[in-house]
Parts: structure tokens; sequence; C-alpha cells
């Protein structure tokens, strides 16, 4: 067996790390020579760069090497010996299959690498939640892109083997242009059709069972892509939606909790930017609410720290502003950031909603206990109050009771559903 074989072997061990493009561009280059001809199938995943930034080399290599596998997946029974998966050289969130078999094989050349590059994208769409977990709550858009290059004897091997890459780029870039239209102007539709449910979970005192208020969520049309609030405000942000789809699902909530019973509360998640809504500013917002017979005492503003964390300006000035009309504001995701305590301090919300992340298995985690025994007494020195997300067994709630957090919400208190009338 020649090196550059012994190489590939190494090179498509599952989940294996592939090696970087200058390192194996001396084999490339020998079989590129040996086949004349080439296929390039490019993967693309720019979020691979963002979970480095968030979590650091090791969580990307983790991603990286669940991208492989979900690749090896797909390729490995059509795949040859010459064959090789290429990570880019640094800069680049991007890997390539290096397909040769020569020029008596130009079925695969064609019908082939086509077949394959489909059901890559077809496995990867499917498998995308599991590649990126627990890094993305949803699964982000992966391009895949190919080409073929039949080598010219005049031209270097390596200037070939890169324009080949760079045009597989291309058409990945391409495609991935395409299907964003397609889901813009679907999701368009959504938008326009007002296509979307509005369910309320229960938000409970954890001493006496009783429910203090309901938390808005929204779900996108049954059995489409966008049925989860995740996977719908993440095609609002990718289609430049966003600030329309957050104020669709506003007034379809308070549609929704039309005649909620004094007393109880209604938990709006909204962007800061909602501030900017004509519709919910001074007098227009206030006849909405009396036309829904809702007092802007029970309302309150759900924003999430992620989205405030980086404008501490903007969300005080939005808390300012709803204060004035009477409502409430609470910090939700608390606790999935870095700057949890920063921005509890910074922004004095009325209430924080601390994440299930830190809620679960909470009984069985000491360092979860002392830390939201820690932001339960800051909240307590604000004027806040905590709310725990995400309760599901009996043995966190006992522990949360300990702790003295005063209010939860979870599939132990109660599910999310429609809002009953006689409430």
């Amino acid at each position: 067996m020649s090196a550059p074989d012994r190489q590939s072997d190494a090179q498509v061990t599952a989940g294996a790390p592939p090696d970087r493009y200058a390192r194996v561009l001396p084999a490339l280059v020998e079989r590129f020579r040996a086949s004349g001809v080439v296929g390039v199938v490019v993967v693309g995943a720019e979020e691979l760069g963002r979970v480095e930034r968030f979590y650091g080399d090791e969580a990307q290599d983790r991603v990286a090497a669940a991208l492989v596998a979900a690749l090896e997946e797909v390729w490995g029974d059509r795949r040859d010996a010459g064959d090789m998966l290429v990570r880019a050289d640094e800069g680049r969130d991007e890997m390539a299959l290096f397909l040769f078999r020569g020029k008596d094989e130009a079925d695969f050349y064609g019908e082939g690498i086509a077949t394959l590059v489909a059901d890559i994208r077809v496995h990867l769409a499917k498998q995308g939640s599991r590649i990126f977990y627990p890094y993305t709550r949803v699964a982000p858009p992966v391009q895949v892109g190919w080409t073929l290059a039949l080598r010219n004897p005049v031209v270097a091997d390596r200037r070939q083997l890169r324009a080949a890459w760079q045009d597989a780029r291309h058409d990945a870039e391409l495609v991935g242009q395409l299907e964003a239209r397609v889901r813009k102007l679907s999701f368009q539709q959504v938008l326009l059709r007002e296509d979307v449910t509005m369910l309320f979970e229960p938000i409970v005192n954890l001493s006496t069972r009783d429910v203090i208020g309901y938390e808005a969520l929204a779900r996108g049309p049954a059995g489409s892509e966008v049925q989860s609030p995740g996977a719908f405000f993440q095609r609002a942000e990718e289609a430049g939606l966003l600030f329309e789809a957050d104020s669709l699902c506003r007034r379809r909530a308070l549609d929704g909790a039309h005649g909620l019973a004094p007393g109880i509360k209604l938990f709006l998640n909204c962007l800061p930017s909602a501030i900017r809504d004509p519709q919910f500013r001074g007098a227009e917002f206030q006849h909405l609410l009396e036309r829904l017979r809702l007092r802007p005492t029970d309302v309150v503003f759900e924003i999430s720290e992620r989205e405030s964390i980086g404008n501490f300006a903007m969300f005080r000035e939005a808390r300012d502003h709803f204060a004035s009309l009477g409502l409430g504001i609470a910090l939700d995701d608390t606790g999935v950031g870095y700057s949890s305590l920063e921005a509890v301090i910074e922004l004095a919300p009325d209430f924080i909603k601390v994440d299930q992340v830190l809620v679960r298995s909470i009984d069985t985690d000491p360092p979860r206990q002392e830390l939201l025994r820690s932001l339960n007494a800051v909240a307590a020195k604000l004027g806040a109050r905590v709310i725990a997300e995400g309760i599901e067994t009996r043995e966190e709630l006992s522990t949360l009771q300990a702790l003295g957090v005063p209010f939860g919400q979870g599939y132990l208190l109660g599910r999310a559903a429609p809002l009953r009338r006689d409430l």
C-alpha cells in the first residue's frame, strides 16, 4: 500500500477529524495526476465558527467530528480507496470530499455525485440538531455544493484543485441562496396568513401551587418546519423578518388572552425593539388593552438576556417605557449567558426567569443550587422575583422550594395549552 493510500485510510476513520488541506495537498495532487479527473463536494457550516467563538475550539472540534460522522454515514458505502475528506485551512468553516475514480467512470462523475450530494443534503438536514447539540437549540443550515474538474496538464495541479474547491463552494453558496429565498417566501406567507397558534403555559406559586400567570408561547403551522418556536424565530431572523414575527406573536398572544381574570399575569416574549412598534406605545397600546379587558399591571414583557446583554441602554429604555404604562418586565433565559448576574444587577427587572439549563437536575447538583441561591438573594435585594423554568420532576420542585424560589413553570406544573375562557 502506498503512502497516500495509508493516509486515506487514516482520513476516513469514523468520526476522526480530517486533516487540513495544506497538509494533504501533496497526496491530492498525486491522485489528481493519476486519475485525470476529480469530483469535489464542499460542505460549509458557518455555525462552526460561532460555536468556537462562544464555547471554544474543543467544542468546535466536537461539532466538526459529529459532522464528519454524519457525512460518513452517507458517503461510507460509496467511498473508494482513493477518496479523501479534507478540512479547510484555518479561517474557513468548511470541509470537502475529493472523489477520485478515473475518466472511465463517467456515470459516477455525473449522476453518481449528484445523487450523493442530494443524499448528503437530506441527511444533514435531518441530523442537524444532533450534530450541533448542545450548542444550538435549532439546527443551523449547512450548505453543500459540488463540481467536477478535468485535469489540464499545462496548469499547475495545485491551482486546479484550489479552483475546484472554490467552484464547489460557489455552487454551495448559490444553492444556499436559492433555498434561503424559498424559505423566506414561504415564511412571508406564514406571516401574511397570521398562521401562528398561541399556547399558554402556567406559572405557579411554588408554595401554594396557585397559578399566578401564563407565558404565551408561539407555534408555527402544524407539521411545518417552523412549528417549534425555536425554528420559527430562527427562520424569521434568517429572512430578516424578526421584528414582524415578534410583533405578530405579541398581537396573537394578547388576542388569545382576551378577558384574562384580573390578577393573573400574562407574560409576553418580545424583542427589545418592541419599544419601536407603534402598536405597543402610548395611548394606542392602552386602548388595545382596554379592548381586550386586560390591565397593564397584569402584562409582563419578557426580554431575553441574550438579546439585551449587549445593549443595556436599549433594554433600560424599553423597561422604563413599559413601566410608564404600568407593565412589568422579565429578564428571560437567565443563566444561559456568561454575564447573568451583571445583567440582573444592571437591568433590575421585575421578574428573573431562570433558564431550564440551570434548573435541570438541580436536586443532584450542589453548584447549581449555590448559583440559584445567590441569584435568588440578589433578586430579593433588587425587589425582583425569580421564576424557575423547565421544572419536570418532584425532586427539582422540592429543591427549588427549599432554596426559596417563589415561582416556577414546567411540565410538572402544567403544560402549555389554549387558554380557557373561564379563567
